[in-house]
């Protein structure tokens, strides 16, 4: 089981419509496809999706770090010394979805070479979670139409509406008109990714009171401290924090000085092995963790699917799976399929899937 290679390869794959939100816009997946190889053949794979204007990485930077960096501490090792892979990563500062790639990598290979999936490995509490849509900034009309798309082609019910525009009348417009047109028969939450300040937020959430609201997530930034902490006091709803909480230790912070209430755990920033960590520690604390999504291709949200699956709590709220729909093609050999609202975790070893060659060969950037 000892690594003898690590590679990074950089891909490109349009969206069929770009995702608009309060930090920036996605229009094409720039990502990363990381492979680990061990000497008995076996191969582990994982996806990095680069976001400059919330971690500061690229799809270059990400090549670099992973080849340049990881790859010499990380070769020679064996697929169970993650502990050891993971010190060594940490010395590099930053680099999160590059640092979770690797892991969810090493772990795939860890699985297939046991023959065993890879949330079994973790947990195993379930093969399958609910899945949730997020919906990027548009018109009232236009938000509620893709969520009719979404629930009757795939039975979704689920929905996380961005929000953080000004002034806020334009977002609270948006989920009203959501909440009215499905009444109670979905779920609805707002994300501001840190796009209004603390006093915009409350007014915003006080213009919503009467929608029945699941959760608000980073409506205004972290380091706004006394006015995040003040805003998380005024609230009824569970306060998400996401992009605030890149490790353990941030999430701790954050939910010790009463800055957030809930937790958004995405594997594309933390891998299985830091989100084991950030897991035990909401559930030892008592707060909620939603699933989070990184604007993952199906890679990432198998990874997503694999640990959201493997333990009861993660598994209790509909996950952020839905948006790789928005992609104008995919790297898997084997579609995935969203049914009734759910998304099944691939049978098979590892994370339980296979990654189509030519398709790779089409859209990789590096050749």
């Amino acid at each position: 089981m000892k690594i003898v290679a690590l590679e990074a390869i950089p891909f490109a794959i349009r969206y069929t419509k770009p995702l608009r939100f309060a930090s920036g816009e996605v229009h094409t997946a720039e990502h990363v496809l990381v492979r680990v190889r061990t000497g008995d053949g076996v191969v582990g794979v994982a996806e990095a999706p680069p976001r400059p204007f919330t971690y500061g990485e690229t799809q270059a930077g990400i090549v670099a770090v992973v080849e340049q960096i990881f790859a010499p501490q990380v070769v020679g090792l064996d697929l169970s010394e993650r502990e050891v892979v993971g010190s060594r990563l940490a010395r590099t500062v930053g680099n999160p979805t590059a640092k979770a790639a690797v892991d969810m990598a090493i772990w795939d290979a860890f699985g297939r070479t046991l023959g065993l999936p890879v949330s079994d490995l973790l947990g195993g509490f379930t093969d399958r979670l609910r899945a949730a849509h997020m919906l990027g900034f548009d018109e009232p009309a236009a938000m509620v139409a893709e969520a009719e798309r979404m629930r009757e082609c795939y039975g979704i019910g689920t929905f996380k509406v961005k929000v953080g525009r000004r002034p806020v009348a334009l977002d609270t417009a948006v989920v009203r008109a959501l909440r009215e047109h499905f009444g109670d028969a979905v779920e609805l939450y707002v994300d501001g990714n840190r796009g209004w300040t603390a006093s915009e937020s409350l007014r915003a959430m006080k213009e919503m009171a009467d929608l029945d609201l699941l959760f608000a997530e980073e409506l205004c930034p972290a380091d706004d401290v006394l006015g995040r902490r003040w805003l998380v006091g005024q609230l009824d709803v569970p306060f998400i924090a996401d992009e605030s909480v890149p490790t353990a230790a941030d999430a701790t912070r954050e939910l010790l000085a009463g800055a957030a209430t809930a937790i958004s755990i995405k594997t594309a920033r933390t891998g299985f092995t830091g989100s084991q960590r950030v897991h035990h520690l909401a559930e030892g604390l008592g707060v909620e963790v939603v699933m989070g999504n990184q604007i993952d291709g199906q890679l990432g949200t198998v990874c997503t699917v694999n640990f959201g699956a493997a333990y009861q709590s993660t598994s209790r709220r509909a996950a952020e799976l839905s948006n790789f729909l928005d992609m104008s093609d995919d790297l898997l050999a084997e579609p995935l399929q969203i049914r009734d609202g759910v998304l099944c975790r691939p049978p098979g070893a590892g994370l339980g899937v296979e990654i189509d060659r030519d398709k790779l060969a089409h859209y990789r950037t590096d050749r």
